[in-house]
């Protein structure tokens, strides 16, 4: 079993690739970042072709927890000490307008419930003091928390998603828009002017690659710059209303969400098995699904299990996302760390007014 708990059915799938096309750009990539890539160009006035080797979020843009965060993987002091207070505040604040857009895109897929951090340990409460002391420094809502999740921080901005679901929405837009989009359409071969796949080939002006795992196999110079990881989670039947808001805990490493039809989703434990999960294989294991299912039972839930699923996702070094042009004509976006879902939509928009040769009013991740 490795299908997520988002997929509900009713996508009838789009054609593959064949033959020769003709576009400005060609974005290779149907998540979430591609696709606000590709709305974003043509709101700009361009011709777009888009590829994907799989389905529309197929990857881990349709296979993720469904968490709407501000910020970038680092939590916001820790982005400060990084990046510079003054970087790390103006990300935080575009990914918080980015929150509101995805909300006004597709108010269908988001809720605006915000989110909790609680503390695994002592240590880890000393440091969500200190995240909560550089979010209200800088004027950013976040509220200490106490309650049955346990010990932590409310940040009242962030939201929760059905990741597929707003995926599959951004994709018939893009449609309705004009855009050209394939399924089950890898690229083979990509270079400044063109984009090979099994039976076709785009011509084009502009390339952008905007794949988060395996980002290193696409594009092998990246290799050593992204790694690609392993992300599991499972979820089960619907449980009595318990938690209104998605719960990040023990340093990020694990997460969850009740749904809005009490199904909980659930994942993390990665670091319990680090050696195993730097892998390119986006199947679940038993080892760590037990993990997950030991969470289950010390939260209290008793119900039974209903799907299991994994993703690849690319990890940076320093938690900075990948966002430049490695070829000629070639751009990149990836390496979300985990946290793609907010950071990706932002970069597939900032990056799409760099292929028109203009920086987006407001960009925070290219020069």
């Amino acid at each position: 079993m490795n299908t997520p708990v988002w997929e509900g059915g009713g996508w009838p799938g789009l054609p593959k690739l064949e033959g020769s096309l003709e576009a400005e750009v060609c974005v290779v990539g149907l998540g979430g970042s591609g696709l606000s890539a590709i709305l974003e160009l043509l709101r700009l006035g361009r011709r777009v072709v888009g590829l994907d080797a799989g389905r529309v979020a197929g990857g881990a843009a349709g296979r993720n927890g469904g968490f709407l965060l501000a910020g970038l993987a680092r939590f916001y002091h820790q982005s400060v000490r990084a990046y510079g207070r003054e970087r790390a505040r103006r990300v935080y604040q575009a990914t918080l307008e980015q929150i509101e857009r995805m909300a006004r895109e597709t108010p269908e897929a988001v809720r605006r419930v915000g989110s909790l951090r609680v503390a695994a340990s002592s240590e880890e409460l000393e440091d969500c003091e200190a995240h909560l002391a550089a979010l209200r420094a800088d004027g950013f809502a976040a509220w200490p928390y106490a309650g049955p999740e346990g010990e932590g921080i409310l940040l009242p901005d962030d939201a929760a998603m059905n990741p597929l679901l707003r995926c599959r929405r951004l994709a018939r837009k893009a449609l309705e828009a004009g855009a050209r989009l394939f399924e089950q359409s890898p690229a083979l071969e990509i270079r400044w002017g063109e984009v090979r796949t099994p039976k076709g080939r785009v011509r084009c002006e502009g390339v952008l690659v905007a794949v988060d795992g395996r980002l290193e196999q696409v594009l092998p110079e990246l290799e050593g710059r992204v790694r690609t990881a392993r992300l599991q989670m499972l979820a089960t039947a619907p449980i009595p209303p318990r938690f209104p808001r998605p719960v990040y805990r023990r340093w990020g490493y694990d997460y969850f969400q009740q749904l809005p039809d009490g199904r909980l989703a659930l994942g993390g434990m990665r670091d319990r098995e680090e050696a195993a999960e730097w892998t390119c294989s986006d199947e679940p294991t038993p080892s760590l699904q037990r993990r997950l299912e030991g969470w289950l039972e010390a939260l209290g839930v008793r119900a039974p299990v209903t799907h299991r699923w994994a993703a690849s996702v690319g990890y940076t070094p320093t938690g900075w996302p990948i966002a430049e042009e490695v070829r000629p004509g070639v751009w990149a976006i990836g390496g979300y760390s985990g946290t793609g879902n907010v950071v990706g939509a932002r970069l597939g928009r900032e990056v799409a007014w760099a292929l028109c040769g203009q920086r987006m009013p407001g960009a925070v991740f290219l020069p």
